[in-house]
């Protein structure tokens, strides 16, 4: 009978928000770098693994952000009649890679750090302290700049994530440094490897299930499709509701469908036009849904319809 798709301007906040998530890349992308290369030379000179380790995991988060802010670029590129949704699930990807990549790292800590555990190896303190801390105003530095805008999508989820672990490790190093400085104990070098590993490990299992949420197409997490069927069904005239489907095109972009079945009297009384309204509104308002395709078929059409099971 008729089908309908809603909008608002969203796409320009999305676009300008994007832009905001670049510039503030390109920043900690230049704090990061800065870091790699002063911890890594601080691991060579102090002898620390967890320095070294550090300096690896911020050499990951580099090549990270530079995913990051590829994606965010190519996102930005128009759709096309092959693409139709354009390239907005390449954030998600970049999010799926940099989770791996913090996976990876964190199982050559777990056996650097082990390895060294059992049989440890001189490490020179003071510089490793010194270098440490480098590294943790650093990357202070860097969370204070990605925090406003951590939720604004996965891409910057994970690129917030990667720079919060690195200032645990470099708390972690820092402490080590600490105590091998008063201790003599060398063997705390290797117990910050694998407390860095341990730091990083939940929050990249995490990263790597919600972009996988998001390719699987499920549900946005926050959203109860039975709850959104009931919505639907109150909009005056419609019966029923069904082949609904609600997923997530990228972060902060849900997207919905459905077919709606109205009576035939609302759709002689009123038009298909002011349905369509009413189910854009009713989704948009009550759920911040904006992209929203209906198709509304009258009520003496049921019977040639076969409707999928209800969420």
């Amino acid at each position: 009978m008729g089908a309908g798709h809603g909008h608002n301007t969203g796409g320009h906040d999305h676009a300008h928000g994007r832009a905001e998530d670049r510039r503030r890349l390109l920043l900690v992308l230049a704090v990061t770098g800065t870091v790699v290369v002063v911890e890594a030379v601080g691991a060579f000179v102090s002898g620390s693994l967890a320095l070294l380790a550090d300096a690896g995991h911020m050499l990951t988060d580099a090549a990270g952000l530079v995913v990051a802010l590829s994606a965010s670029l190519i996102a930005t590129r128009p759709p096309s009649p092959k693409r139709t949704y354009g390239y907005h699930r390449i954030e998600i990807l970049a999010a799926l890679l940099n989770a791996v990549v913090l996976l990876g790292v964190c199982g050559y800590l777990a056996y650097a750090g082990t390895r060294r555990l059992v049989s440890p190896e001189s490490v020179d303190a003071g510089p490793m302290l010194a270098f440490a801390v480098v590294g943790l105003v650093a990357n202070l530095v860097s969370v204070a700049i990605l925090t406003a805008r951590r939720d604004s999508s996965l891409n910057m989820k994970g690129a917030y994530l990667e720079v919060l672990s690195d200032t645990f490790g470099s708390v972690a190093a820092l402490v080590a440094g600490v105590i091998v400085l008063t201790t003599g104990f060398d063997r705390a070098d290797s117990i910050a490897s694998l407390l860095i590993a341990a730091l990083v490990l939940p929050r990249a299992a995490a990263l790597v299930r919600e972009a996988g949420a998001v390719l699987l197409e499920s549900a946005p997490p926050d959203l109860n499709v039975a709850t959104v069927r009931d919505h639907l069904c109150e909009v005056d005239g419609v019966v029923d509701v069904h082949d609904l489907h609600a997923w997530t095109i990228t972060s902060g972009m849900p997207a919905l469908s459905a077919h709606v079945t109205v009576t035939d009297a609302a759709l002689a009384g009123r038009g298909v036009g002011p349905i369509l309204d009413d189910l854009t509104e009713c989704v948009e308002d009550c759920f911040g849904i904006d992209h929203a395709t209906f198709q509304v078929e009258p009520a003496s059409h049921r019977d040639h319809e076969q409707p999928t099971e209800h969420p």
